[in-house]
């Protein structure tokens, strides 16, 4: 988002804030998330397909409440106002190709509304025949390893050219343009993150039961859309159905993240990425000194921008009512790398934890084979990291991004484990100097795991990396 889009949704959020009916803040609620998922779509060369890929998440978000919600819980009656404003935002967003007045919500002209009518036909007679089978745990599975393969495909750069090739196809355009970048589907991996959280929580049998409405409004919430953070449902719904108590001091509060948080994003960030380390001036430094300037500049810009977008939503929920949970922690003064892991995207790493690590490890420890206490630490931490890793992005660099704090997490581990005793037995003032060494140290192996992170082959990582250390590329 740029700084006049943004302006304008802390507005509309304000607005929305001062709607405390409950029926119709749900509804306005809704009625703006919906248009959120297709004004944030950016452009895409693949005919129609801006259009298509928000239709598909309110499509998929309304077939897995369907899944997750048993058939008692539906009240269908209850859910009309709902599925009447699904149906009808989409088509008249579709009428707007025929006015001579542009009009800035959707990324390009959409589609003809013949085909936005079948598509919403189609998404109907879907959700009325999963609605009446009898859903056993194996649909939800079956739900589960299906948003799964859709994160495959966007994530994958093989399969995403494959498909946008075949998109290219039916849409009778230039297959040679292929790219994975046709496919930039805006938010789908922490809506792919939600979903999984509810389908997954159905089968443990802790999803409260919650309408059409309140389930959509927490998978698309336009302040955490694009980039988080990873709210839970059971939380989310306390304050979405809690009617908001504006005061002059949530009101300060709320105004206070804003602030912090477009200064961060727009003028710190935005200014740090005029030096940060990007696939362009990799190739063109020629010095250590300015390949630690760059280096330096990523590792702050990448945190001003992620952290300052968090302000900004979290901002913005506060304006509305709601308290999003927090996603940064000063990470970079952590003196290792375990607490720069749960201060760094605390949400992303909450469920990891909790959907994947505790998972794993109780299994490995149910199993017959006794393992090594040390070795379940390294098995459990690298499969996560590298979980973490693909989330980003199915590429080599981001391999190695998840092997390099994989092996850093069980490091980190062994050493606390050995020095813990001794360290507490030292003066304070001996404590501190650890304490800021420690903070060096993870600063230091956190910012060359950014190379990984920022660079898009393995090639120019590794050039990269022999500038950095003074070694001549040639050599």
């Amino acid at each position: 988002m740029n700084f006049p889009s943004t302006l304008i949704l802390i507005g509309l959020s304000a607005l929305l804030g001062r709607i405390i009916w409950d029926r119709w803040r749900a509804l306005a609620l809704l009625g703006t998330s919906v248009l959120a998922v297709f004004a944030f779509q950016p452009a895409l060369p693949i005919r129609g397909l801006d259009f298509w890929l928000p239709s598909l998440t309110l499509g998929l978000t309304t077939l897995c409440w369907v899944l997750t919600t048993p058939a008692p819980q539906r009240r269908w009656r209850e859910q009309l106002p709902a599925i009447a404003l699904l149906t009808v935002l989409p088509l008249l967003l579709g009428l707007t190709r025929y006015l001579d007045i542009p009009i800035p919500v959707t990324a390009s002209l959409p589609p003809q509304w013949i085909q936005i009518a079948i598509f919403a036909l189609s998404l109907a007679s879907i959700a009325i025949l999963l609605a009446r089978l009898h859903l056993s745990n194996a649909a939800l599975t079956i739900a589960f390893i299906f948003i799964l393969l859709l994160f495959a495909v966007l994530k994958i750069p093989a399969l995403a050219h494959e498909t946008s090739t075949l998109l290219r196809q039916i849409n009778q355009q230039s297959t040679t343009l292929a790219s994975p970048l046709d496919l930039r589907w805006l938010g789908f991996s922490y809506i792919a993150f939600r979903l999984l959280h509810t389908v997954r929580d159905r089968q443990n049998g802790r999803l409260p039961d919650v309408s059409l409405p309140e389930y959509i409004i927490y998978v698309i919430f336009f302040p955490a859309l694009s980039a988080g953070p990873i709210d839970r449902i059971e939380r989310f719904i306390t304050d979405l159905r809690r009617s908001p108590a504006l005061t002059g001091t949530s009101l300060g509060l709320a105004g206070q993240r804003l602030v912090i948080g477009l200064f961060k994003k727009f003028v710190l960030a935005d200014s740090l990425s005029l030096l940060a380390l990007n696939s362009e001036n990799a190739t063109q430094v020629h010095t250590a000194g300015w390949a630690w300037v760059m280096l330096y500049a990523y590792a702050f810009q990448i945190y001003f921008d992620f952290s300052g977008y968090t302000d900004i939503a979290i901002g913005m929920g506060k304006l509305m009512g709601f308290n999003l949970p927090e996603n940064f922690s000063a990470p970079y003064l952590k003196p290792n790398l375990t607490q720069f892991w749960n201060s760094w995207h605390i949400t992303l790493t909450q469920w990891f934890r909790s959907y994947f690590f505790n998972p794993l490890t109780r299994w490995l420890r149910s199993s017959r084979y006794v393992w090594p206490p040390a070795l379940l630490i390294l098995v459990t931490q690298l499969a996560t990291m590298l979980l973490i890793g693909f989330w980003h992005g199915v590429t080599w660099p981001f391999v190695l991004w998840g092997l390099w704090h994989g092996l850093g997490l069980f490091v980190d581990n062994r050493w606390s484990t050995l020095t813990r005793t001794h360290i507490a037995a030292l003066s304070p003032h001996w404590q501190a100097v650890f304490n800021v060494c420690g903070v060096i140290v993870t600063f230091h192996f956190v910012a060359l795991g950014w190379v990984f992170f920022a660079l898009p082959s393995l090639d120019i990582c590794f050039h990269f990396l022999r500038i950095l250390f003074s070694q001549s590329p040639n050599h």
